[in-house]
């Protein structure tokens, strides 16, 4: 078994889409996992688990479907995949930026990784590394330029999820003092 992180795409970002955090342990239990636990209340669970990481994508978006009633897209990494994007640091930061890591399923085709890494402008940078996406917003994440058709344009619909890295620091530390 490894640790893994299920990130839950859209959740508890608006009145209909909204999963309690007992309930989504509850769900990783049933399916076998093991030591679950959730971090934030922005869909952020963490588990012992077994097998490729589509197949345990696959089977927790199917439970938790069911469980809730509504599509729930879940990117899996491991605690290890998690550092290795903490530790990319593709750009440098100032005081003022917003940086997140945006979570595909798979890593991108060249042709999407250059339509991704070519939204960049003045506010947004956007780097691929393998499935993750480093984006570097000089200001707040609402001074952003991007819109979510933009991300569909480049990767289909449903395809990501972000995460501010201030958010991943604290929760890779959580995992390590575990």
């Amino acid at each position: 078994m490894s640790v893994r992180i299920g990130f839950l795409r859209a959740v508890n970002v608006g009145r209909s889409r909204r999963v309690k955090m007992s309930r989504l342990v509850t769900v990783c239990q049933d399916l076998g996992h093991r030591d679950v636990w959730t971090f934030v209340n922005s869909g952020n669970v963490v588990f012992d688990a077994r097998g490729a990481r589509a197949s345990v994508e696959a089977t927790m978006e199917r439970a938790l479907e069911d469980e809730f009633g509504f599509e729930c897209t879940t990117f899996v990494r491991t605690a290890a995949q998690l550092r290795t994007a903490m530790d990319a640091k593709p750009f440098t930061l100032v005081a003022t930026d917003t940086y997140f890591v945006t979570f595909l399923k798979k890593p991108p085709s060249a042709t999407a990784a250059a339509a991704l890494q070519a939204l960049s402008n003045d506010v947004d940078t956007l780097v691929v590394r393998g499935a993750d996406v480093h984006w570097r917003m000089h200001g707040k994440s609402t001074d952003s330029t991007l819109s979510a058709r933009d991300w569909t344009n480049a990767v289909g619909a449903l395809t990501t999820t972000s995460r501010n890295v201030t958010m991943l620091t604290r929760l890779l530390a959580k995992i390590d003092a575990r």
